[in-house]
């Protein structure tokens, strides 16, 4: 326990959770416009449920580390000689998930209309399960993504856990802060759900990595989705001032 309480221990800490955060971004933004479809009264447990399934998901990933290591690279098949991965796998099904989302999300915004249509009648029972059952299922993916992040940057299991565990409660916290700034503004809910449409190609195209070997740097994707934000709240500062 002393070497975990060690200067290089903390300094790891630290780093992997400002990492897990800024990693966590485009999971926080999905999760929102996801939650903003219920009820108030519904919203805050299934920020609850998010938080402890993240948290649960990531530290079960971390426990079967030596499982991961061995088989999270280890070829499960070929496609025309081209060897596929679990990660791989993983990153595929997730990224088509993302993208159907986003568009379906995109298409009812632009169009106006209901995914479910305007039947009052639908069980909100269910809609709660389905959208908590969407949820887990996407930050299922992020987790993957978000233990081989740990994996390459602390070599201690209980400096990752605990980075893992501060950094989904600190997105606990500021999810509905952040869900409630972009539903007042509507074409910044535009934008953050193309930054997410970016996010779920990047994800497919990292799944299909055997057959051209590239890899897309996730930081270009939040430097511009950083600089179109900065843009879109200029534009913003600027309506005001012309209102007044």
């Amino acid at each position: 326990m002393t070497s975990l309480f060690s200067v290089a221990s903390l300094v790891s800490l630290f780093t992997l959770t400002v990492l897990e955060i800024v990693l966590g971004i485009d999971n926080v933004i999905f999760v929102s416009i996801l939650i903003g479809r219920l009820e108030p009264r519904q919203q805050l447990q299934a920020r609850r449920t998010w938080m402890l399934a993240g948290i649960l998901i990531r530290s079960l990933l971390l426990f079967g580390l030596g499982w991961l290591v061995t088989n999270g690279n280890k070829s499960l098949f070929a496609i025309f000689g081209y060897p596929f991965t679990l990660r791989n796998l993983i990153m595929l099904a997730g990224g088509l998930f993302l993208l159907y989302k986003t568009v379906k999300e995109i298409h009812e915004k632009v169009s106006g209309e209901s995914s479910e249509g305007e039947m009052v009648t639908e069980s909100k029972a269910t809609s709660f399960t389905g959208i908590v059952t969407q949820i887990v299922l996407v930050d299922t993916v992020f987790s993957f993504d978000s233990v081989i992040t740990a994996v390459g940057l602390a070599r201690q299991v209980a400096v990752m856990i605990t980075a893992v565990i501060i950094a989904m409660i600190i997105m606990f916290f500021f999810s509905r802060k952040i869900a409630d700034y972009i539903d007042k503004r509507p074409t910044l809910k535009m934008l953050a759900l193309s930054f997410l449409l970016m996010v779920g190609f990047s994800l497919f195209f990292e799944g299909l990595e055997p057959l051209h070997h590239t890899h897309i740097d996730k930081g270009y994707i939040y430097f511009s989705m950083a600089f179109a934000f900065a843009v879109e709240l200029l534009n913003t500062k600027a309506k005001k001032k012309a209102r007044h």
